[in-house]
């Protein structure tokens, strides 16, 4: 009986303290109403040191006290970039599409777009799992392209429009093995030749033709087979995938000679220029596509992407003498 009352007591403190901290006063945030230049400034501050949360909630501020100003428009990319920089995707995105919605005709709108896909390409995950980031990053940068073809970001974006190709046939390399694994070869052909028809220009295409060639001859399917080791060994002469499909159907050694000799061509299309060449120029493009997991180039603060560090900092100093400067001018 005694403890029965005990336990009735402590749930009545209990009850009595969630009262109190229901009722307790969150201080709001300070209001202090300031020149749009001193705001902007001081959350660009924020930003130089790397303070990322901080200076996007303060470009939100100079927007908010003084919406109808240059700054606020400013302002408007510049929380959305710092956002980016604290991997706050979902946030850049949102002020993003307000800032394209607002200012489709901006100066600033490619850059606007730019960022947007990068904040979904930031977000691509290995073949293993759901690419939709993936397809989203292509499309925002097939959207930057299709917009704004002559500005300073279409180039890099044609070169991760094509590793977003390379990944999404990765995608398709993975499901298409995991059915051949399983035996359910039907499936898995559909998957290979996927590959070789929608995503002719990737790194995956010598390894589809050679699975094609595994599967068919799994089926009996011997004319198919030699068919996709014949592809394979045209246009891949001398591939470590060619070697392994040329032992399954059994070819012989003059075969395998005239096919490391021959001419590139490919069979799909009627361009029969050397694709060797061009993915061999894509690869050496794609190089400096990241450093320290994020673009190399998208820093705003840096008028062109070629400048080196010592540069970038003399046209800093350079800007520190008056009250505010613009990085994307």
């Amino acid at each position: 009986m005694l403890e029965r009352k005990r336990f009735k007591a402590i749930i009545k403190l209990l009850f009595v303290f969630i009262l109190l901290l229901g009722c307790s006063k969150v201080e709001p945030d300070e209001y202090t109403e300031k020149p749009a230049e001193v705001l902007y400034n001081e959350a660009l501050g924020h930003l130089k040191e790397k303070k990322y949360k901080t200076a996007a909630k303060a470009f939100t501020e100079v927007e908010r006290q003084h919406p109808y100003s240059i700054w606020a428009l400013k302002s408007q990319l510049m929380s959305a970039y710092s956002s980016y920089m604290k991997n706050e995707y979902d946030d850049a995105i949102l002020t993003l599409d307000r800032f394209i919605q607002l200012h489709p005709v901006s100066k600033d709108a490619p850059y606007a777009y730019y960022l947007k896909a990068l904040c979904y390409y930031e977000q691509i995950s290995d073949v293993k799992r759901d690419q939709q980031m993936t397809e989203n990053a292509m499309k925002s940068l097939k959207d930057l392209i299709v917009r704004f073809p002559n500005s300073k970001y279409a180039r890099d974006a044609e070169v991760k429009i094509d590793l977003t190709l390379d990944h999404l046939a990765g995608k398709e390399m993975q499901i298409g093995r995991y059915y051949q694994n399983k035996g359910n070869y039907l499936a898995a052909i559909n998957r290979f030749l996927l590959v070789t028809k929608n995503y002719q220009k990737t790194t995956h295409v010598a390894e589809a033709l050679h699975r094609l060639t595994e599967t068919y001859t799994a089926l009996g399917m011997k004319e198919e087979a030699k068919k996709a080791a014949a592809v394979l060994g045209f246009n891949f002469p001398g591939n470590e995938w060619y070697y392994d499909s040329y032992g399954l159907v059994g070819g012989k050694k003059g075969d395998l000679e005239r096919a490391k000799n021959s001419k590139w061509f490919w069979p799909f299309t009627n361009d029969k220029e050397s694709i060797q060449k061009e993915e061999k120029v894509k690869i050496e493009r794609s190089v400096k596509i990241k450093t320290d997991n994020k673009t190399k180039w998208y820093w705003p603060f840096a008028e062109e992407k070629e400048s080196s560090e010592t540069e970038k900092q003399v046209k800093i100093e350079g800007k520190k003498k008056s009250k505010w400067y613009w990085p994307f001018d």
